[in-house]
């Protein structure tokens, strides 16, 4: 029987933090826009090593597919192994893996160097976020170091846009790679200098193998669902396969944690009421971003002519809302008012940016509308993940802190193999519904058959963005519903696994072992 509900002691200030926050945020933005800086440098990888268009989406799924289906086992290695081993370990790895990757002379050779990669990125950044969670303990210094690390988040995939433009043009697709090697290498050294972790913080209970097993495979299956669902579609055999095997293996998984002596996941990490919220609204966010991403690269590459380059900086408007969500709005009032109070409005403002651009048209402007658009997404958005980052880890026992925050990262993994299956599938139906309607317009040839198709296009991403708007809203209903805790120093009522307990200092309480 677990004991009451106490609160964690308060940790001594590392006096090292701030230099070790560089280091860590470094470390994360080089797995963050490692998710998209490879998709501009794919048509050109492609063509150098002979893959084939069938295999060409493996060169994504690859990295996904480790990446998601590890994090919760590299979240344990890192409470069980220590944070800062875990860190470098990682660090060094993804390197390696890259080096392989920017060196590839085949299709096996890349497919093999990602897979590396989303391995090693599994077990790097549970760690980096665990590592923040138990190093900074005041309550506004929390606030400032997570919001550099939640505009990070937020705005790496659309700065992996920029650099995969700038490098694939004006270099080679393999310095899409290679440029992760200095960001590890520094990260790597820096790290193990500065970064001094708390004496009694690991975990050091045996491995759940069953555990590992279960998670592991259950989040592949479920993330190579909706990777094949669009390509393949939802009818698909092996698609429909994959879910099933999916919602068994994970059933298993959970039923085994509830048993076992020492869980992978814990579920009191998982349904605490605050932290389910946080994981929940924050993967469903993730679903309308990564569409997101995907609508605007088109749009202005294929309808409005960008190259690639001018498709990166493009997002500049989303990446500036984004920082300035996080580290202005977010960080600064973190310490004042509720967690749901941000989120909640937060999520709400990025679905208003999001609404205006249900109104694209082929001719749309950029300054009048993509803009502006880009502007109230990336404010929204980073307001509401600042919070969320922090309160997802804030209070869990530190000796769950890696795989507390490995949650945050498969949410945000799940999330984005969702949405881009999910989103892409509802634009392709609009689209071949416009064509059909428009069949005879079409047959004519010549620039009205060419503007038919660009506009056909459009549809399509009008209709799936309305899918995301409504993504937001739900995002919003349920940080406003869920995430009851309140502001540090105020008290409020807060959710445990077995009970609940005054929040004096925006502590989620802790089961002792």
């Amino acid at each position: 029987m677990p004991k009451t509900a106490a609160t964690p002691p308060q940790l001594a200030a590392d006096p090292s933090r701030w230099k070790a926050l560089v280091f860590i945020a470094l470390a994360q933005l080089m797995v963050v826009l490692d998710a998209t800086i490879v998709n501009i440098a794919l048509p050109s990888a492609q063509t150098d090593l002979g893959i084939s268009d069938g295999n060409r989406q493996w060169v994504i799924t690859a990295y996904a597919l480790a990446f998601g289906g590890l994090l919760l086992f590299g979240g344990r290695i890192a409470d069980k192994w220590g944070r800062k081993n875990a860190f470098v370990v990682g660090l060094i790895g993804f390197a390696l893996a890259s080096a392989l990757g920017g060196a590839a002379n085949g299709e096996a050779m890349m497919l093999g160097a990602r897979a590396l990669q989303g391995a090693f990125g599994a077990l790097l950044a549970p760690a980096a976020l665990s590592l923040l969670a138990v190093m900074f303990t005041d309550a506004k210094e929390r606030a400032k170091a997570f919001g550099i690390y939640g505009a990070i988040a937020g705005g790496g995939g659309a700065v992996g846009l920029i650099l995969g433009g700038v490098l694939t043009e004006y270099l080679n697709w393999r310095w899409t790679f290679f440029v992760n090697i200095p960001f590890a290498i520094v990260a790597a050294v820096g790290a193990w200098m500065v970064i001094r972790e708390a004496a009694g913080s690991r975990n050091r209970a045996p491995l759940d193998i069953p555990g590992v097993v279960l998670s592991t495979l259950g989040l592949v299956s479920l993330v190579y669902g909706f990777t094949r669902a669009e390509s393949a579609g939802w009818s698909d055999a092996l698609t429909v396969g994959m879910f099933i095997a999916s919602a068994v293996l994970l059933a298993a998984f959970v039923f085994v944690e509830s048993k076992v002596k020492s869980p992978l996941l814990p579920l009191r990490v998982l349904l605490e009421r605050n932290r389910g919220g946080v994981y929940l609204s924050l993967g469903l966010a993730v679903i309308s971003m990564f569409g997101l991403f995907l609508f605007l690269t088109y749009y202005l590459q294929v309808v409005k002519g960008y190259s690639p380059v001018m498709t990166g900086f493009a997002f500049l408007p989303m990446i500036a809302g984004m920082i300035t969500g996080s580290t202005q709005i977010g960080a600064r009032l973190m310490t004042r008012v509720a967690p749901r109070l941000l989120m909640g409005p937060g999520f709400l403002l990025a679905a208003t940016g999001m609404l205006l651009l249900t109104q694209l048209e082929v001719g749309s402007s950029y300054p009048a509308l993509i803009l502006p658009a880009q502007l109230l997404l990336g404010l929204g958005m980073g307001t509401a993940f600042m919070p969320a980052m922090s309160l997802a880890t804030h209070g869990v026992d530190p000796a769950d802190a890696g795989v507390a925050s490995a949650m945050v990262n498969t949410s945000q993994q799940v999330g984005g193999a969702i949405g881009t299956a999910l989103l892409n599938t509802i634009a392709a139906s609009a689209t071949t519904a416009y064509l059909t309607d428009h069949a005879a317009e079409a047959a004519t040839g010549g620039a009205t058959a060419k503007l038919i198709q660009a506009q056909a296009m459009v549809e399509g991403y009008s209709s799936a963005i309305w899918w995301a708007v409504g993504i937001l809203v739900a995002s919003a209903a349920i940080a406003l519903t869920f995430i009851t805790t309140g502001r540090p120093g105020a008290g409020g009522p807060v959710a445990s696994g077995s009970g609940s307990a005054e929040d004096s200092e925006f502590k989620v309480p802790v089961i002792a072992h």
